[in-house]
């Protein structure tokens, strides 16, 4: 009984927009979402360490080996959209991370989103932790590339378009909210624009090169 409890006082904070919304806010895999942040809250964690924020792209990253550090740590949600990481950022804030890496807004496009709420419910994650801990380096990485092509890619993720706009304005204003804009997207293209084939399983999701290759562009620009 407690864990439906538990569901539903989740699913409430989570969908607290979609009443006054005519869209869809929950996140793709709502019952996954609190699972995550019920092993969250029994994980130690170290405060002051660098955190990944994001969906399943993060979730599915093995940062500590990835990173050769034992301390990373993984807050990635598989079907996380803007507005439940905007219900769970405080979570985050409470660890007061050194660096922090953001990656977050394919969900909402399958939602069919606006991408205006789309930036500013990401502008106001940070808003809100540079107001709980100032100390931190924010930096918000742009909403990779997909690829259609590929067999068993899931359609309602097809967003080209939409990606292009987000990220074009993630890179604008990263300077005027004191983040650091991180440009993944070109890094792993093909020649056709596209996310390149060796990089993902399904179109969307990173393969282990994938990994790598991100892992690859962080510490390329000095920021891991």
């Amino acid at each position: 009984m407690r864990k439906y409890l538990i569901a539903l006082t989740l699913l409430v904070s989570v969908t607290g927009y979609a009443q006054k919304r005519p869209y869809d806010t929950v996140p793709n895999l709502p019952e996954h979402y609190w699972v995550r942040l019920e092993k969250f809250k029994k994980e130690t964690a170290l405060p002051g360490k660098i955190v990944f924020l994001g969906n399943s792209i993060t979730e599915g990253g093995n940062w500590k080996r990835l990173l050769k550090d034992s301390t990373i740590i993984n807050r990635g949600i598989s079907g996380d959209n803007t507005f439940g990481m905007l219900a769970r950022i405080d979570e985050v804030v409470a660890l007061k991370p050194a660096s922090l890496f953001i990656l977050i807004g394919t969900n909402d496009l399958s939602k069919k989103i606006p991408v205006e709420a789309i930036i500013e419910n990401i502008f106001a994650i940070v808003s809100q932790v540079k107001a709980g801990s100032p100390k931190t380096k924010i930096f918000v990485q742009s909403i990779f590339p997909v690829n259609e092509t590929v067999e068993k890619f899931p359609a309602q993720f097809n967003n080209g378009s939409n990606i292009l706009i987000i990220n074009d304005q993630l890179s604008r204003y990263g300077e005027r909210l004191r983040y650091t804009y991180v440009d993944v997207y070109s890094k792993l293209l093909d020649d056709q624009g596209r996310l390149h084939k060796n990089y993902t399983w399904d179109g969307l999701h990173l393969n282990a090169a994938g990994y790598q290759r991100w892992v690859e562009v962080l510490k390329s620009l000095k920021h891991l």
